[in-house]
């Protein structure tokens, strides 16, 4: 609970419901509120007030939630604005952070959650009003800046990013804590030893400003890999100029972008291997059509058939992967309608059993199937549940020996609905067990060559029980076979 002073919180949203429930809960916490039920309203109050914070949701109908951050932070930019969104992307956030938002509420979010990113956006906006008010109270030169660094440097030094302050005379007069942090500088006994072991690129940058005999206003940013794939910086450099117009100095921060950079090579990875697994089938598809097509080529009707057929289950495969994406993806943006019905999960073990028999029997691989007659239903998405199975399954036929064996198994306890799959399959190393849910991953040994598959079967299996908040556990032997064991919660609202 808030005391003394109310902290001026808006919300914009187009839901009734959530805009009321929210209201209700700020007010009785302390805070004072008011709300906005589309864009286009969330402008215009939140331009025309300046209000602590803003919470502002990613889609409307009229003008989505970046737009209404854009212009709240043009006009207002000491408001600290957060977007609620249950449609959270990479390029989204990377956006709305260029946009000044100071962070994420992922809906639906609870009463807890709500209060605390508000409790933390608020002490940031104490810190910015803080801030800006010392920035009125500084003296003119830099070096005087420097008396009064213990007042500023408790704000600075909660900030995650190196701040570095240079004078016109090249010395360091400023610098908070999170500068040895994020240049891995383990020690330096003075501002001088400081400086030097600053990295070449940073140096150039404020040598930049310090040579000039005019005033340069633009700022400049590098990125630089400062420990290879471990750590990387981005460092901006900013003009600090006297009432004359002259250079005071240069100031310089340095912010740590290793996630940013670790999720761009894992989405160019991604890309490379989206890209790999369309090329194989693709050049296939076309060999194939191009050896029919050549009449320099005189192959019989038995020949071409064949090559037809190979296209045809090539094209299969092609259209698998390209689903198979597809529900991935609408898993992670969470747009995939559900249709939640209560389930019998023998109904469904068991036709899935039955699809997958014909398969098993050319191998002659025996299903065994175990189930409590008190197994409790389920309310789930039916087919996101024979989706799981059907992959589950499938891989143990497929990964089975000749003359194999699948048992299944089902039970229950207070909390969950338990199935386990046992194979006498190929088994996995300890090595294969760790990257097993990874999307493309396939494991690639003498026994493995001739199995097909698009390597993201156990991913989707991975995102649908996490979905539900179940749980997935994998035993395996090399050699001997492997164990699934699922949890699925029997009271599952969500």
């Amino acid at each position: 609970m808030l005391k003394d002073y109310s902290p001026r919180v808006l919300i914009v949203d187009d839901e009734k419901g959530l805009r009321i429930g929210t209201q209700r809960l700020l007010e009785m916490e302390g805070y004072y509120v008011e709300t906005a039920e589309n864009g286009t309203q969330g402008i215009d109050m939140g331009t025309k007030n300046d209000f602590d914070l803003a919470v502002i949701d990613l889609k409307m109908p009229d003008i989505d939630g970046l737009q209404v951050l854009s212009e709240i932070k043009n006009v207002r930019p000491n408001t600290v604005c957060l977007i609620a969104t249950a449609y959270a992307s990479y390029d989204t956030a990377i956006e709305s952070t260029r946009l000044g938002a100071y962070g994420y509420i992922p809906k639906p979010f609870t009463p807890d959650e709500l209060l605390y990113n508000l409790q933390k956006a608020y002490a940031q906006r104490l810190l910015i009003l803080e801030s800006e008010q010392l920035k009125k109270e500084r003296e003119a030169n830099l070096l005087e800046l420097a008396n009064e660094r213990s007042r500023l440097s408790t704000i600075i030094n909660l900030i995650g990013d190196g701040v570095l302050v240079i004078n016109k005379q090249g010395e360091v007069v400023y610098r908070n804590n999170s500068v040895f942090h994020n240049l891995n500088i383990v020690e330096a006994k003075d501002n001088k030893e400081l400086l030097s072991k600053l990295p070449d690129k940073i140096i150039d940058l404020i040598n930049n400003y310090l040579g000039s005999d005019e005033l340069i206003k633009k700022s400049y940013s590098t990125q630089i890999e400062i420990i290879q794939n471990e750590l990387f910086i981005e460092a901006i450099t900013s003009p600090v100029p006297n009432p004359d117009g002259s250079l005071a100095g240069v100031a310089v921060v340095i912010r740590n972008i290793t996630e940013l950079k670790k999720i761009e090579l894992i989405k160019n990875q991604f890309v490379s291997m989206v890209a790999h697994e369309l090329k194989t089938p693709v050049a296939a598809v076309l060999g194939f059509l191009k050896i029919i097509i050549d009449k320099n080529l005189k192959i019989s009707e038995d020949q071409q058939n064949d090559f037809v057929s190979r296209s045809i289950v090539r094209l299969r495969s092609l259209l698998d992967l390209v689903n198979d994406l597809l529900d991935i993806s609408r898993m992670e943006l969470k747009t995939k309608q559900r249709e939640i019905v209560t389930l019998d999960i023998k109904e469904i073990i068991k036709s899935t059993v039955e699809l997958l028999e014909i398969e098993a029997q050319k191998r002659s691989i025996s299903f065994s199937l175990v189930m409590e007659e008190s197994v409790p239903v389920i309310k789930a998405d039916h087919n996101e549940i024979t989706r799981l199975f059907t992959n589950i399954l499938s891989n143990a036929v497929k990964y089975n020996k000749e003359e194999g064996s699948i048992s299944i198994i089902t039970g229950s306890n207070e909390n969950y609905l338990i199935v386990k799959v046992i194979d006498t399959g190929i088994g996995l190393k300890e090595e294969d067990k760790e990257k097993l849910f990874q999307e493309f991953y396939r494991v690639k040994n003498e026994h493995t060559r001739g199995i097909s598959g698009t390597g993201l079967g156990l991913t989707i299996v991975k995102q649908i029980v996490d979905s539900y908040h179940g749980k997935i556990e994998v035993e395996s032997q090399y050699g001997k076979g492997t164990t699934f064991t699922i949890y699925l919660p029997i009271n599952n609202n969500n």
